[in-house]
Order: structure tokens, then C-alpha cells, then sequence
């Protein structure tokens, strides 16, 4: 019986630990769900604070670090039909202006997706799951080699034969970004969860 008992209390153990990681993966799931369906539309309202404006300094700073916490990102484009297409990039940190840049194979199916669509959009999970970034923008393709020389990592080496030709650079300039933490004390609106956003500069 003694034994039984053991035995019982680890079954429960192991169930709860398997519970408790399948929940961790499933908060980041439903991050990226949300943040899929938010945007085949491009809507929403919500606190909008302009770039300049001096009390935004909280959420562009805890963008940064959520952003600088991530280290990867999620890159959004539309299909040809529309749907959005999701996959993991390694971006350069972003710029003052929150300016993205990405290095691609310049044959990949994104390239052609923006030179469709140049509507993107980017997702940074935080590193602890207690936030997100999402920037809204537009993409740009960049070849020149300068460009290309000044944004290359080393550990890409093995993906490129040819730097010159197979290598491409995406810039993605921001039109507004959406910032949530609760470890920073920078929540959604309590009614629709909407987060605050910061609008930036028109793109031309």
C-alpha cells in the first residue's frame, strides 16, 4: 500500500509538471494567434502616443528591452491570396527610429511576398513571456552592397555560397508599434485589452 502510494504522488507530480510546461508553450501560442488574426486586418484603437511626444519614453524603452530580450522575431507578410505567412527571423537590433533590418535569401518567398505587399509585421515575445512588441510597417528590399557589407553576421557564412547574389536585406520602417508588459506595469485597456501603441512618422 505504501508503495501504491508513492507511486500514486509521482504520476501527479509528473502530471502537473507536464501541465504546467504545456501551459508555458501554449501562453506563447496564443500571443501569436492573436497577433495573426489582428493583423489580416490592420485594425484596431487604442492609446496612441506620438513618437516625439516625451511621455512615451516608458513603453519605447521597455520596447527596446523587450525587443533586445527576444533576440528573434516574428516576420509577418501577406501572401498572394493574402493570408498571412509567419517565420522566425534573426534581426539587427532595431535603429533610434525603431527601423528594422533583416539579411534573407534573396530567392526566399518572402522576397516576393513584399514585392507584392510591402505591408509587415513584426513580433517580439519577451524573454520571460510577460510581454510582447508588434510593430506595424513597410517593408523594403535593399541590394546595395554597402548596405550589405555594413549588416552581415559571420555565423551566416554557411547559408550564403554567394554573398553577392543570394544575399538580401529587408528594412522594415515602422508606421506604429504596440507595446505590452506586465513587469513593466504597461497593460492593455481593462475592456477590449487593447495595448498602448506609439504612432510613428508617415512613411512616404
Amino acid at each position: 500500500m505504501f508503495t501504491e502510494d508513492i507511486t500514486i504522488n509521482l504520476n501527479i507530480i509528473t502530471f502537473k509538471t507536464l501541465i504546467e510546461s504545456n501551459m508555458k508553450s501554449l501562453h506563447k501560442y496564443i500571443f501569436l494567434i492573436a497577433l495573426i488574426f489582428q493583423f489580416s486586418t490592420f485594425t484596431g484603437m487604442g492609446q496612441q502616443i506620438e513618437f516625439n511626444d516625451s511621455s512615451n519614453m516608458k513603453l519605447t524603452n521597455a520596447a527596446r528591452e523587450i525587443m533586445s530580450a527576444a533576440g528573434t522575431c516574428a516576420l509577418i507578410t501577406l501572401d498572394e491570396e493574402g493570408r498571412p505567412r509567419v517565420r522566425a527571423m534573426d534581426p539587427f537590433a532595431p535603429e533610434g527610429d525603431f527601423t528594422v533590418w533583416f539579411g534573407t535569401n534573396s530567392k526566399s518567398r518572402k522576397v516576393n511576398q513584399i514585392e507584392n505587399d510591402p505591408r509587415v509585421t513584426l513580433y517580439y515575445l519577451d524573454g520571460d513571456a510577460s510581454g510582447y512588441v508588434m510593430i506595424h510597417g513597410t517593408a523594403q528590399l535593399i541590394n546595395d552592397p554597402f548596405e550589405k557589407e555594413k549588416r552581415w553576421k559571420d555565423a551566416w557564412e554557411a547559408f550564403y555560397k554567394d554573398k553577392t547574389e543570394d544575399y538580401l536585406l529587408i528594412k522594415v520602417s515602422p508606421i506604429w508599434m504596440e507595446v505590452s508588459s506586465t513587469s513593466r506595469g504597461i497593460y492593455g485597456d481593462t475592456i477590449t485589452w487593447q495595448p498602448p501603441k506609439v504612432l510613428f512618422e508617415s512613411v512616404p
